[in-house]
């Protein structure tokens, strides 16, 4: 049971991990994340080159834009002549035009990116975009088959499109968790490799504990960058994206890094250590682990409750085990013709004798209260501050004084009686 939960948390962590990654990819601007990215431009869903992204625009824009008068020139199929190739006026871009219309530019850029040169690019595009432009004239040459053509273009390039990107982000994700298996394992190799070298360094486990989760969640931090990179994000770039949504993460994220930096400063303060018996707000415990998210008690019910250490942080903390001792006490309600005297002293005797009470402090008997029926007696004496202990030092001291009473003949006052006094008025 216990190994089948590890391993339901790891693969929550993988999940949410990739999660992460894929929410990155979304919040992340386009100029951001695909600026060294080529986009395929499409017609009728055929692909017809790929262009990546220039001076402002990125690759997915600039790709839509020459669809967009590939499309304009495809609502006039007559009209279309054969793409021409013009200089720009600093002589070092191409535009090709068809029917007049300029539908793409090459840039250095652009040669660069496909090995070869400007004008030997220029003939290679011009060629693609008459073939292609032939083609699909001939699927539009009357009203009835512009339509179809148009809605079968619509989903073939909706689909190409879909295919493409599965193809770039199928493999970035792979990458991506196997990366984050990698660094798991390591990270479960560096903590079990702390347990093993500070065992015998370091006798505190609280202080084994921090430098332990420490290590640990700093190889997942690397492993979460190199996932980033194999993802195919620049870390510096995805930072830099991250910018613009930071405040809206930073309040998500809140309560999870107040728990972190909680349980670190609880790692560092130590207010309570593993075994100590504590009380935090209503839940009282036996401390079982001090993790960076949540502090474990085991209650003396035997139910595990996990605390997040942002509540134990900020919350009034008792601990029990911090002082060797703790006093206890029990209450009597006396009658008014009992011998108090002889009450103190039967209560005295009575609680000395129990098992587990401390002779040091003294056991103190004191007339607490008078009410309107009985005397109220406080007994207080001193045990071990354990929970076991104290629990039942307590019970066994109670047991002791009952018993103490009847042997002595001392009985206690009858709830069901009460003794009524009564008042004349003065005779005048």
């Amino acid at each position: 049971m216990i190994r089948s939960n590890k391993l339901a948390r790891s693969s929550v962590t993988w999940l949410l991990l990739l999660m992460l990654l894929i929410v990155i990819n979304i919040t992340i601007p386009d100029s951001v994340a695909a600026q060294d990215e080529r986009v395929t431009v499409r017609l009728d869903g055929r692909a017809v080159f790929r262009v990546s992204a220039i001076d402002n625009t990125n690759a997915s824009d600039r790709a839509r834009q020459i669809e967009r008068r590939l499309n304009r020139l495809l609502e006039n199929p007559t009209a279309i002549s054969t793409p021409r190739i013009e200089t720009s006026k600093n002589n070092q871009e191409r535009i090709i035009t068809s029917a007049g219309v300029p539908v793409v530019t090459i840039s250095t850029a652009d040669a660069q990116d496909n090995l070869t040169t400007v004008d030997a690019l220029a003939v290679q595009w011009s060629q693609a975009i008459d073939a292609t432009l032939k083609r699909a004239s001939q699927r539009r040459l009357s009203p009835w088959s512009r339509f179809v053509a148009s809605v079968q273009a619509s989903v073939e390039t909706a689909f190409g499109r879909l295919i493409e990107s599965a193809i770039t982000i199928i493999p970035r994700a792979l990458a991506a968790l196997l990366v984050i298996g990698l660094f798991w394992a390591i990270a479960s190799f560096v903590r079990w490799l702390m347990r093993i070298i500070f065992r015998h360094i370091i006798e505190d486990l609280t202080v084994e504990n921090l430098i332990k989760q420490v290590a640990y969640y700093a190889v997942w931090i690397l492993g979460f960058i190199v996932a980033l990179d194999a993802f195919g994000f620049d870390p510096q770039t995805v930072a830099t994206g991250l910018g613009l949504t930071s405040l809206a993460l930073g309040f998500a994220l809140k309560d999870i890094l107040s728990n972190f930096i909680s349980g670190i400063l609880i790692l560092i303060l130590r207010p309570f250590e593993l075994g100590d018996q504590i009380i935090i707000g209503e839940t009282e415990g036996n401390v079982e682990r001090i993790e960076l998210r949540a502090t474990q008690l085991r209650t003396y019910d035997g139910r595990v409750v996990l605390i997040p250490n942002g509540e134990v942080f900020t919350s009034r903390i008792i601990n029990n085990t911090a002082a060797p001792i703790r006093r206890s006490g029990a209450k009597l309600f006396m009658g008014y013709d009992s011998d108090l005297e002889q009450v103190v002293n039967v209560l005295k005797n009575a609680v000395k004798t129990t098992e587990g009470v401390l002779s040091e402090p003294e056991v103190s008997v004191r007339i607490q209260d008078l009410g309107q029926d009985d005397v109220v007696v406080e007994v207080r004496f001193w045990t071990d501050s354990r929970r076991s202990d104290f629990v039942a030092t307590t019970s066994a001291v109670r047991q002791a004084i009952v018993a103490a009473l009847k042997q002595a003949g001392i009985g206690l006052p009858d709830p069901d009686v009460r003794i009524l006094v009564p008042r004349y008025p003065k005779s005048s």
